[in-house]
């Protein structure tokens, strides 16, 4: 204990992992909330921007959700789940990472897995302009990284928070980079590396005495792109020493929060040390659940939701 039995068994045509991601991801519709959107500032003169959404009445609940790479607030999953929690008593803040919302962030630096920094600000900013006395975090695959490392770094948050939901998150990054690198995943990293590098190339034109346009030239793989743009930008030494640092994995022991992590076993992102079993079946707050099937962020759904929103909602509740 804390391993989970799953029951989730989604349709034959959605036990193919690769075919639960990508219809997911690049088919599924969700009417979407209205979202009010606020922009922050954040201490060092950057900002985020928040895509709010209401429950029905007055709530004293709000859940901040976390995109994954290369997301933003209007994701299916994010909509998903802010749509369901929303009808379910929770006012909603869906958090767009530095320069997702559709516009650049100010800084050369951005957003990555272990920005908890940035996370924490948001919490502190809902703290002091909103009512709520029951916050919960979920987030998906880097941005479940990043809440599973924000607790497990910070246990005197554990007063604050009232719960926490984690999907399909690659806790050792090295090991996850491995396996997107592997031929499987060829479309998916391509897909990743396409954005990553525009945004590289636009941050070279506002900031050249950062990165040369050569420099940006030389950006072919997402470790590339760690090498070159997110250890630079964010003071690592170098890609391996921001995978070592930021990945949640280490972390995990210090958790304090009633947390649920739901990675599926054929997922395709992630590597073995990506199911931490051995950790959570004696920890006391960190709930593990592995079914065989999900893909990224694909638990596909009989009704209007997906089994991982309906499960983090039956958790959360738990929590109160």
């Amino acid at each position: 204990m804390p391993l989970l039995s799953s029951t989730y068994r989604p349709e034959v045509f959605f036990r193919n992992g690769h075919l639960a991601t990508i219809y997911s991801a690049l088919l599924r519709k969700v009417e979407a909330p209205e979202q009010i959107r606020e922009r922050i500032t954040l201490p060092d003169g950057d900002f985020i921007d928040l895509d709010w959404s209401r429950a029905d009445g007055p709530t004293d609940k709000v859940l901040i959700l976390l995109h994954g790479l290369e997301g933003n607030a209007q994701r299916p999953y994010m909509v998903g789940s802010a749509r369901l929690f929303n009808t379910s008593g929770y006012d909603v803040c869906a958090v767009n990472l530095r320069g997702c919302s559709g516009e650049p962030n100010l800084l050369f630096r951005s957003y990555h897995s272990g920005a908890t920094e940035d996370l924490e600000a948001v919490i502190q900013h809902i703290e002091k302009a909103h009512a709520y006395s029951r916050i919960y975090l979920k987030g998906f695959s880097l941005g479940g990284n990043l809440i599973l490392k924000f607790l497990g770094e910070r246990p005197h948050y554990s007063n604050r928070i009232a719960g926490a939901a984690a999907i399909s998150v690659p806790c050792d990054l090295y090991d996850s980079l491995l396996e997107l690198n592997k031929p499987k995943n060829w479309l998916y990293a391509r897909r990743f590396l396409t954005t990553l590098r525009e945004k590289v190339l636009e941050k070279q034109k506002r900031f050249p005495g950062r990165i040369t346009l050569e420099e940006a030239g030389k950006i072919r793989s997402l470790r590339d792109f760690d090498d070159y743009y997110t250890s630079r930008a964010h003071g690592f030494a170098d890609a391996i020493d921001y995978y070592t640092r930021c990945s949640s994995l280490q972390f995990l022991e210090g958790i304090r929060v009633p947390t649920l992590l739901l990675n599926a076993r054929n997922d395709s992102f992630l590597g073995p040390h990506c199911y931490p079993g051995e950790v959570c079946k004696n920890h006391p707050r960190l709930f593990f659940e592995s079914p065989d099937y999900g893909g990224h962020v694909g638990f596909v759904g009989e009704g209007t939701y997906y089994y991982s929103e309906q499960r983090s909602l039956e958790f959360l509740r738990e929590c109160e």
